[in-house]
């Protein structure tokens, strides 16, 4: 039995092991057999019981209380992405912005017709101007901001 049990905790995130014991001597066996085999505390978790029907509802408490605790553990992962997202769109605008004469809305209208800042940096002026509706100055400044270190290394003006 115990090898099977190792078999499945090996193959389980979670596993759990409903004993069903009616007497105090079946309880004092199953603990004695537990420690004589060697057996790990919580691997896999035993869940003694005194019926069937009380083994089923703690499987389904166990059930609801993992499900639960995963949900929240989902929320925040979704929470965790968003504030990076934020932090990578914050970053974008802060390099975008810099370039001289190009505001918050220029940086948006770039971010969503075009994409990433490299996708950007390799755009033509044409393209800038067909994606989006920055005026030809605003392209060509984009433009040589990215291809010119003359132009992008002399301080913003504005």
């Amino acid at each position: 039995m115990f090898s099977r049990i190792q078999k499945l905790k090996e193959e389980f995130a979670h596993f759990y092991v409903v004993v069903t014991l009616q007497t105090k001597e079946q309880n004092d066996s199953f603990i004695h057999s537990y420690f004589k085999f060697g057996m790990e505390l919580g691997r896999p978790t035993f869940v003694p019981v005194p019926d069937v029907e009380m083994g089923f509802e703690k499987i389904v408490k166990i059930a609801l209380s993992l499900g639960v605790s995963k949900q929240q553990h989902g929320v925040w992962k979704l929470k965790a992405e968003r504030m990076r997202s934020m932090q990578r769109m914050d970053l974008f605008l802060g390099i975008v912005t810099s370039i001289p004469g190009i505001d918050n809305h220029d940086a948006n209208l770039l971010n969503q017709a075009i994409g990433s800042i490299e996708a950007i940096a390799k755009a033509s002026k044409e393209d800038i101007l067909d994606k989006t509706d920055l005026s030809a100055e605003k392209a060509d400044i984009i433009r040589r901001f990215f291809r010119d270190p003359k132009f992008y290394l002399s301080p913003k003006l504005s």
